[in-house]
C-alpha cells in the first residue's frame, strides 16, 4: 500500500522499516485499507490583536495559505472577531489562532467558539496566542498555558519529546533554530502532551525551571487543541521544517491526522534514539536493525530485537513505529527468555501486529496476532497511513491485554497464556517487510514500588557439584547469557541454590533445562538457608521452560533434582526468580 504524500513540497521524507509474529501468509489476499481521517478542507486563520501586533502576522497568513493550497484546504484570514458566530465557525474543521493578543472577543463570541470546540472543532495556537485573553478561563486551558515573560530573541535548541505526533515527525531529535522563546505562567505538562521542550542551557534567560514545553497537543472539553511557541519572527515562515510543523498542527487539531495527545508522565525510557539505550537490547534471530537520528530501522529476518534487563507485569507499553508501505512489523510482550530463538515468544508470548494488509483481521494493525482481531472501525479511523507515524499504547493487566492506536482504544483480550511477567521486544520480519521504531517507554501501574524483576540475575549460587571437566559452573545459571548454563554430576540427587541477598517477594520461578533435564525435582525457599518450604516438586518433568508459581518471601531458592532423564548430569541454561 503506498502513502499519499501530503504535499510535494512538504512531503515527509523519513525512511524506516517493519516485522510480524512470522511471514505474511503468502496464500491469503491482500486487504487495502486506509485510515478514515477526518476531512480537512476548511481552515480559519484569526490574527486579531489588541496588545502587541507581531510584524510576522502577514508572513504567517502567506505561509499557511500556501499550506492550504499544496494539500487541499481553503484558508480565510479574518480579524474581524464577528466571524465567530456558531453558524459561521461550522464550516471550519480548526480555527488558527495567528499571535493574536489582549481581549480579541466578546462574552457572545466566546460563548460560540466554546461551543465550536465541544461540538469537535479544532484550535492552532501559534506563539502569542499565549498572550490572550487571560480574563477568559475557559481559553487558558484551551492553549494550555498563559505567556509570562520572555528574553532576547536568541538561538536556542530544541529537543524533540514525540517524534511520532504529525507535526514533528520530520524533525531531528534536536531542532536549533532563533526564535523569542516563551516562558509561561504554568507548566502545562500535566494536562497536556508535551511534543517539544526547550533546553534552558542552550540561551539566556529562560525561567522555568529546566522543564520547558515549548510545543504541545491535548483534547479539550470535546474538541482538540494543538499549540507552539516558535513563530514570533518573520524568517520563522520561511523556515520548511517550521511550516511544516504548522500543517501537522493543523491536521491533529482537525482531526485529519491521528495523534496520541493524552498526557504522558512516568514513563521509563527502554529506547530513547541513543546508541547506549540499544546497547541494553539483544537480537535474537537474523537480521537486525540500524540505528540512524533515533530511529531504528529494520534488516533481514526474522528476528526480535529483545529487552533482556527485566521483565515487566502490570505496565503500559507505548513505542512508536512507523512502516513505509505494504510492510509487516510486531510488538512483543510477555515471553520468557528466547535463549537465542526468536520463534519462542510467538508461541509463549503475543505479539501486537502491524500489518495493514492481510485479509485474516485476526494478523492485521492492532491484532493479537492470531488470538484477537481488533474493532476495525476504530482502528481505520485512528491509523495514519504508510510513511508515516503511529504510536501504540500495549497495557497489560495480569493477563489482560488492553491496545490503544494513537490515543483511541481498539482491542482487548484476556490471553490464556502465562503473559503476567515476561519480557518484551521488536520484530524484524526479513527483506522486504521493513519498518522503523522509535522512542520505547514503559511505566508501570502501580505508580511506584519495585518492578517486577529476575533477582537472580548475577547472584551467588552453590552448587553440589559440577560435570567433571567441564567449564559448566553454577553462576552460569544466573549469568543472562543464553550461551551458557551449569551442568552437574552424572549423579543423583544435584541442586543448585542461588542467595538472592535479603529477603525478597517472590512471584515466579523459570527454569530453562537442556535436553539433559530433570525427571523429577522440586523447588525449595527458605529465608535462613536452613529451614526450607517445598514451593513446587514434579516426577514427570520434561525439559524446556519451565515457568512456574512460586510465591512468598524468601532470601534463597534451591531447586534439587531427584531423578535424571539422560544418562547425563542435570543441564541448566538459566535460572530466574521473579519477583521484587
Amino acid at each position: 500500500m503506498s502513502a499519499t504524500l501530503l504535499g510535494a513540497a512538504l512531503a515527509f521524507t523519513g525512511t524506516l522499516t517493519a516485522a510480524a509474529a512470522g511471514p505474511a501468509p503468502a496464500a491469503a489476499p491482500a486487504r487495502a485499507v486506509e485510515a478514515a481521517a477526518a476531512p480537512l478542507t476548511d481552515v480559519l486563520v484569526f490574527s486579531r490583536t489588541t496588545g502587541f501586533r507581531h510584524s510576522s502576522i502577514d508572513d504567517g497568513i502567506a505561509a499557511i495559505q500556501d499550506l492550504g493550497a499544496a494539500n487541499g484546504f481553503s484558508v480565510t484570514a479574518t480579524e474581524d472577531p464577528t466571524a465567530f458566530t456558531t453558524a459561521n465557525l461550522a464550516q471550519y474543521q480548526a480555527v488558527v489562532w495567528l499571535s493574536t493578543t489582549g481581549d480579541v472577543l466578546n462574552a457572545a463570541q466566546q460563548g460560540a467558539f466554546e461551543a465550536y470546540i465541544a461540538d469537535g472543532g479544532g484550535y492552532v495556537g501559534i506563539h502569542a496566542a499565549a498572550d490572550t485573553e487571560y480574563d477568559w478561563p475557559w481559553y487558558g486551558g484551551l492553549v494550555g498555558a498563559w505567556f509570562r515573560s520572555h528574553p532576547a530573541t536568541q538561538e536556542a535548541t530544541i529537543h524533540v519529546e514525540d517524534r511520532a505526533n504529525p507535526s514533528t515527525e520530520h524533525l531531528h531529535e534536536e531542532w536549533t533554530r532563533t526564535d523569542e522563546w516563551y516562558d509561561y505562567r504554568t507548566n502545562p505538562r500535566s494536562d497536556v502532551k508535551v511534543l517539544a521542550s526547550l533546553d534552558e542551557s542552550s540561551y539566556d534567560g529562560g525561567a522555568m525551571g529546566g522543564d520547558h514545553p515549548i510545543a504541545w497537543c491535548h483534547d479539550y472539553q470535546g474538541g482538540r487543541s494543538w499549540y507552539t511557541g516558535l513563530g514570533h519572527t518573520d524568517e520563522s515562515y520561511d523556515d520548511p521544517a517550521f511550516v511544516e510543523m504548522i500543517l501537522g498542527g493543523i491536521q491533529v487539531a482537525s482531526g485529519n491526522r491521528a495523534a496520541d495527545c493524552r498526557p504522558e508522565t512516568g514513563y521509563t525510557p527502554l529506547f530513547d534514539g541513543t546508541q547506549a539505550s540499544l546497547d541494553a537490547w539483544e537480537q535474537a534471530g537474523p537480521g537486525g536493525f540500524t540505528l540512524e537520528d533515533g530511529t531504528l530501522t529494520s534488516f533481514g529476518g526474522m528476528g526480535l530485537l529483545w529487552y533482556p534487563v527485566q521483565t515487566f507485569g502490570d505496565y503500559s507499553l507505548k513505542v512508536d513505529w512507523m512502516m513505509p508501505g505494504d510492510d509487516n512489523g510486531g510488538v512483543f510482550i510477555g515471553f520468557p527468555d528466547p535463549q537465542g530463538d526468536p520463534w519462542g515468544p510467538v508461541d509463549l508470548g503475543h505479539e501486537i501486529q502491524i500489518d495493514a494488509t492481510d485479509a485474516d483481521p485476526s494478523r492485521t494493525t492492532g491484532s493479537v496476532y492470531s488470538f484477537s482481531a481488533p474493532d476495525v472501525a476504530a482502528r481505520d479511523a485512528a491509523l495514519n497511513p504508510p510513511g508515516t507515524w503511529n504510536t501504540y499504547e500495549i497495557t497489560v493487566e495480569g493477563r489482560d491485554v488492553t491496545i490503544y492506536l494513537n490515543g483511541v482504544q481498539i482491542n482487548e483480550y484476556t490471553s490464556d497464556r502465562d503473559i503476567a511477567n515476561g519480557y518484551i521486544g521488536l520484530q524484524n520480519d526479513g527483506d522486504g517487510w521493513d519498518i522503523n521504531y522509535r522512542n520505547v517507554r514503559i511505566k508501570h501501574d502501580d505508580g511506584g514500588g519495585d518492578p517486577v524483576t529476575d533477582l537472580a540475575r548475577g547472584r551467588p549460587v552453590t552448587v553440589s557439584s559440577v560435570e567433571p571437566g567441564s567449564g559448566h559452573v553454577g553462576a552460569n545459571a544466573v549469568d543472562g547469557d543464553p550461551a551458557t548454563r551449569w551442568g552437574s554430576a552424572f549423579a543423583d540427587p544435584q541442586s543448585i541454590t542461588v542467595d538472592l541477598g535479603s529477603a525478597r517477594t517472590l512471584e515466579r520461578v523459570r527454569l530453562n533445562w537442556e535436553t539433559a533435564h530433570a525427571r523429577s525435582y522440586s523447588v525449595q525457599t527458605s529465608t535462613d538457608g536452613t529451614t526450607w518450604n517445598q514451593a513446587y516438586a514434579t516426577t514427570s518433568g520434561d525439559g524446556g521452560l519451565d515457568d512456574l508459581a512460586v510465591t512468598g518471601t524468601a532470601r534463597y531458592v534451591r531447586v534439587t533434582g531427584t531423578e535424571r532423564a539422560t544418562q547425563w548430569g542435570y543441564s541448566l541454561w538459566d535460572l530466574a526468580v521473579l519477583g521484587s
